[in-house]
């Protein structure tokens, strides 16, 4: 990995946002101690993984406190640094040190990782640097899931295009067809009209005949 790498990822906000996510890399280069919640560590505990002075973090957190605090990092007081304590007492086995203090900042494993990305005079801080654009590296090298996302979609996509040029092209070619047939069914229609008409014409001929040779047969019966 190139110095010129980690100078962008020191200097640069937008870079860093970019591989925030990848906590993974704090492993690959030593265990992180937590505090018995398993999720937060302090300012102490976080200098301790750096291998630098507390001071050295606390003024990076002061001098970069809002990037901090949108990767998780967080200040406790009052009432909720009596509750956290209170909750670490009763999820710890030893004896915690609470002491007197007015605030307690705290941070998750994504803001360690910021610490990270920010801290220039800590060799365990390059390396983790190191380990974290390795990483982005070799993700940006293999195809990830939403580049098969983007491949299946544009894949899906084609396909039913296709499906929609077939269909409007198929439907061009029947639609003479289909005017043909309906107007065949009218004419269908308008014959089995006529003809009923006609069986009725015949039906009432035949009633009027049936008619007529009753009263043919009444006057021979009674002819003197």
């Amino acid at each position: 990995m190139s110095t010129n790498d980690q100078a962008v990822l020191l200097e640069s906000r937008t870079a860093r946002a970019g591989v925030s996510g990848r906590v993974e890399a704090l492993d690959k280069v030593r265990a992180l101690q937590m505090l018995p919640d398993g999720v937060h560590v302090t300012t102490a505990l976080v200098a301790e993984y750096f291998e630098v002075d507390a001071e050295a973090i606390k003024k990076l957190t002061q001098r970069h406190r809002e990037e901090l605090e949108s990767n998780g990092m967080t200040v406790l007081r009052g009432e909720a640094l009596v509750g956290f304590d209170r909750d670490i007492m009763s999820l710890s086995n030893k004896s915690y040190p609470q002491g007197l203090r007015a605030h307690l900042t705290l941070f998750n494993r994504r803001a360690v990782l910021n610490i990270a990305m920010l801290l220039r005079d800590s060799d365990v801080a390059r390396r983790v640097r190191v380990h974290l654009l390795d990483a982005e590296h070799s993700a940006r090298a293999e195809p990830g899931v939403l580049d098969r996302y983007v491949t299946e979609l544009a894949a899906t996509t084609a396909a039913r295009v296709a499906c929609e040029i077939v269909d409007s092209r198929l439907d061009a070619r029947l639609k003479p067809h289909t005017e043909v047939i309906g107007a065949l069914s009218v004419k269908v229609t308008n014959l089995e009209c006529g003809v009923g008409e006609i069986r009725d014409t015949l039906a009432g001929m035949r009633q009027e005949l049936a008619e007529l040779r009753v009263q043919r047969g009444l006057r021979w019966r009674w002819c003197p």
